[in-house]
């Protein structure tokens, strides 16, 4: 691994980007274990239906915070990059670290990507060691309590992800034996009908065969559970307007991803074209990236992923955004516990909240991460009232579950 230490900063040689404590004068004294600082960084990878990255921050204070990176590679290298950027730096002040990692890595691409899901998984970390150090949980951090739980939808595969039947019969399976009452589908499945794979095109037979899947899924679980359906940016915005207008008649939860992520514009024409509900924001990053969506009414409902879009305050400048126009949010996730507790205390926090997705109710051993139980009961997420995010790590489990050739972090003292 490379020493980071040693290697040069040019930002800081010719640039005013540097908003460190020393260069930002922040050094008051602040009284017991607020006068903390951050000895250290590290990460490990866990293999589970997604590589999870989880990210601790350490303390001279003795207390260890746990955050979550969205998956892949990449991102441990970045945090191994900005470790000297965080020690000696107090923990408690998370904006100030936020913006000091944005513009220190702003020539190395901190508008989105990497980057940014490296630094949102320190982020959460901030949150977790703030909320221990002086006790209070994550929500609180964030202004404040809206609900005690946080509802949780379920994304659901079959083997035959592209038979109607066999989908509805697992919505029916997952809402009547697991409890939830809201759950999402792919609909970018094959139909048999595709002429070409890379022309974003939909031929009539296409759209046919997804509406049989829409029509089969929801009248399988009527008025029981909400459904949704996730298209991945698959389609070309004339062909996504004649998807969502064919589903009109369905009782969809929402469209999601119809069109790819780039283009906002398109995303708006199609939004604008149906009463079918539109989704997106899982490939967009930060408050800035989203804020064409918002102001241009571009969707009908935001996504964004906590562990990479920013983080949790980032997360909830989005929500507040969104708020003022009367759109809710429902995060997309597909993390370990960690990062799935870091959106539900999020969830917690905002009035717009409409739901956090889970994507591993296949994958028997995802709660086993933490030592905590039952963190999804009936469909809901109970907010923990124990300081910062309220999990603690199972490193047994973390260490069986390591990505081939990865090492485990240091456990907390």
């Amino acid at each position: 691994m490379v020493d980071f230490d040693k290697i040069s900063d040019p930002n800081a040689e010719y640039t005013m980007r540097d908003l460190s404590a020393e260069t930002m004068g922040v050094s008051k004294d602040r009284g017991g274990v607020r006068d903390a600082e951050i000895t250290d960084v590290q990460t490990t990878m866990v293999d589970g239906n997604y590589p999870w990255i989880l990210v601790r921050v350490y303390t001279d204070a003795g207390v260890v915070g746990t955050g979550e990176s969205y998956w892949g590679g990449g991102d441990t290298a970045i945090i191994e990059r900005m470790k000297p950027f965080l020690v000696g730096e107090n923990p408690l002040d998370i904006d100030r670290l936020y913006e000091h990692m944005i513009q220190k890595m702003s020539g190395e691409g901190s508008i989105s990507g990497k980057v940014i899901s490296a630094i949102s998984g320190i982020e959460i970390a901030l949150h977790d060691v703030a909320g221990k150090l002086v006790d209070l949980p994550a929500y609180q951090l964030l202004g404040g309590k809206y609900r005690d739980e946080v509802r949780v939808y379920c994304d659901l595969h079959t083997e035959d992800e592209a038979n109607p039947q066999a989908c509805a019969e697992e919505a029916d399976r997952v809402v009547s034996e697991l409890g939830y009452d809201a759950i999402k589908f792919d609909l970018d499945v094959p139909s048999g009908h595709e002429k070409d794979r890379a022309n974003r095109h939909l031929r009539g037979p296409e759209i046919e065969h997804k509406a049989e899947i829409v029509e089969a899924t929801t009248e399988a679980v009527g008025d029981r559970a909400d459904v949704a359906f996730d298209c991945h940016w698959s389609y070309a915005t004339g062909s996504a307007k004649r998807l969502a207008k064919r589903l009109e008649e369905y009782d969809v939860w929402w469209l999601e991803d119809v069109v790819p992520p780039e283009n906002h514009d398109a995303q708006r024409e199609v939004t604008q074209s149906t009463a079918t509900p539109l989704a997106t924001g899982e490939n967009v990053y930060r408050t800035h990236g989203n804020r064409d969506l918002i102001e241009n009414e571009a969707i009908d409902i935001i996504a964004p992923d906590i562990p990479r879009v920013g983080g949790m305050r980032e997360g909830r400048k989005i929500a507040m955004m969104a708020d003022m126009y009367y759109i809710p949010v429902a995060m997309h996730n597909v993390s370990s516990p960690i990062g799935t507790m870091a959106s539900a205390q999020l969830g917690a926090a905002i009035p717009n909240s409409l739901a956090v997705e889970y994507h591993s109710y296949e994958l028997g051993w995802w709660e086993d991460l933490v030592e905590e139980d039952d963190l999804i009961e009936e469909g809901y997420m109970e907010i923990p009232e124990e300081p910062g995010l309220g999990l603690t790590l199972d490193l047994d489990v973390v260490e069986e579950n390591m990505v081939e050739g990865e090492t485990l972090f240091d456990a907390a003292p």
